[in-house]
């Protein structure tokens, strides 16, 4: 398909994850071309197709709005490890966050990036679903609590593949008092969710 008609769907239906809560809306299937842009913004520094991110997150962000309700909305991105953060010089959703809140200014919603890992985490991508689950097992908390206490937020993140970033950043939000009520992605993988 191509990534101009990517932008202009609707997202895909919220996700049902094993173990996530709560619901996952993603914009688009991870894969093709997508998957090439994706892994350009996210490895390479590339931003020609930051746009379309941005469009793609919107999608989804929409989605879990509907959900939040009214008053104030904390996004919170999922955060990298600390290893992919030191390789790459940035965390690419908060960025792709960023720039979103910027161009589509969404009242009430602001980008709060106050997750981090406290200990060491492996790299996922060869890890299968109960592997990735164990790596992330109390691996994430709030850097400042008092900042969520009480908020409602949606989890942001560029893929969703198990879900297990998701579940482990919901579970340290809820921890800290927050209500996690949505997580929106640009992407999820097929088949892998289910």
């Amino acid at each position: 398909m191509e990534l101009a008609v990517l932008a202009s769907r609707a997202p895909l239906p919220a996700l049902q994850l094993p173990g996530v809560v709560p619901p996952v809306w993603a914009a688009a299937h991870y894969g093709g071309a997508l998957r090439q842009v994706i892994l350009g913004f996210k490895e390479s520094g590339r931003r020609d197709a930051l746009g379309l991110l941005v469009d793609l997150l919107a999608a989804s962000v929409r989605s879990g709005l509907a959900r939040a309700g009214t008053g104030e909305v904390l996004l919170v991105p999922v955060p990298s490890s600390r290893a992919a953060t030191r390789r790459r010089g940035l965390v690419p959703i908060n960025v792709l966050a960023s720039a979103m809140l910027a161009r589509e200014r969404f009242p009430g919603v602001l980008c709060a990036p106050v997750l981090t890992h406290r200990r060491r985490v492996l790299d996922s991508s060869g890890l299968d679903r109960a592997a990735r689950a164990r790596n992330l097992d109390g691996a994430v908390a709030v850097a400042r609590a008092a900042h969520v206490s009480g908020a409602v937020c949606i989890l942001v993140d560029d893929i969703v593949t198990t879900g297990a970033s998701l579940a482990e950043c919901a579970r340290a939000l809820r921890q800290a008092g927050a209500w996690p009520c949505a997580a929106a992605v640009v992407a999820a993988t097929p088949n892998r969710h289910r």
